[in-house]
């Protein structure tokens, strides 16, 4: 049986150049096929590394310092072994610089929330028995796990309707907004709780507040709002400095 080369077609996938049919054929290849799964997302890691415009910038000069310079070693016809070391170096170099651009650089809100952004855990052992028995909340902490986080965040709203003050509520509606992007919404949710001022879920949502103010472009209310967890005992504290430095 002869084997398919899907290079072609993960491209086409990554690209979102594939109609229908293809998509549906595509996704059913990866269902079953673990080591397709894994060269797809190693691809589109890639591609967002190398969208870089910089990084792009050095690449396409230092190759072209190496065409002049293997026409100038056609032209006088040196050993094969001064060429491949040459070539070598010329690869290190490429991709020094490719590193150094890349992590050297500010980074996007998007990759900020690829790097730093966990998932937040429900549910707290501080939690009452006759609250984990409300249908709602467990109803909501249901899709909330398996990360349907629109019906989760429309269960949470019911519980907040009959209980405004339930902090885990609001911080996980406040997440499963976060996730959906809607994050002037979240952004609500996550200063309630810090408002509040007496709950457990403080931390992460000063945490959530800073990746909101960090999305909707308030540059200032950001760093604000890391500086506030770099200068805290937050469990934060340490990625809040990784991203204030690529704020900047």
């Amino acid at each position: 049986m002869k084997t398919i080369d899907f290079s072609y077609f993960i491209e086409r996938y990554n690209a979102g150049e594939m109609n229908d049919a293809e998509k549906q054929w595509f996704r059913k290849e990866l269902e079953g096929n673990e080591k397709l799964r894994d060269e797809v997302s190693l691809r589109l890691r890639t591609d967002k590394v190398l969208s870089n415009h910089p990084s792009l910038l050095l690449r396409s000069k230092l190759r072209e310092i190496e065409r002049q310079r293997a026409e100038a070693v056609t032209a006088k016809n040196p050993g094969k072994h001064s060429a491949i070391k040459y070539a070598a170096v010329i690869s290190v170099f490429i991709l020094l610089g490719s590193f150094l651009l890349y992590n050297g650089r500010n980074m996007s809100g998007n990759e900020i929330l690829e790097k730093f952004s966990t998932h937040f855990e429900g549910i707290s052992p501080s939690r009452s028995l006759e609250s984990i028995a409300n249908d709602d909340f467990k109803t909501g902490l249901d899709y909330y796990n398996i990360r349907d986080y629109s019906t989760a965040a429309t269960y949470f709203s019911k519980v907040l309707k009959n209980n405004p003050a339930d902090m885990e509520s609001t911080m996980l509606y406040g997440v499963s907004k976060f996730e959906q992007k809607d994050y002037p919404v979240a952004k609500q949710s996550f200063t309630t709780i810090v408002d509040n001022n007496s709950n457990l879920y403080i931390e992460d949502a000063q945490w959530y507040l800073a990746l909101c103010f960090i999305q909707t472009d308030e540059q200032e209310s950001a760093i604000e709002q890391l500086k506030m967890i770099i200068n805290s005992e937050s469990i934060y504290r340490k990625d809040a400095r990784k991203v204030l430095k690529r704020i900047r």
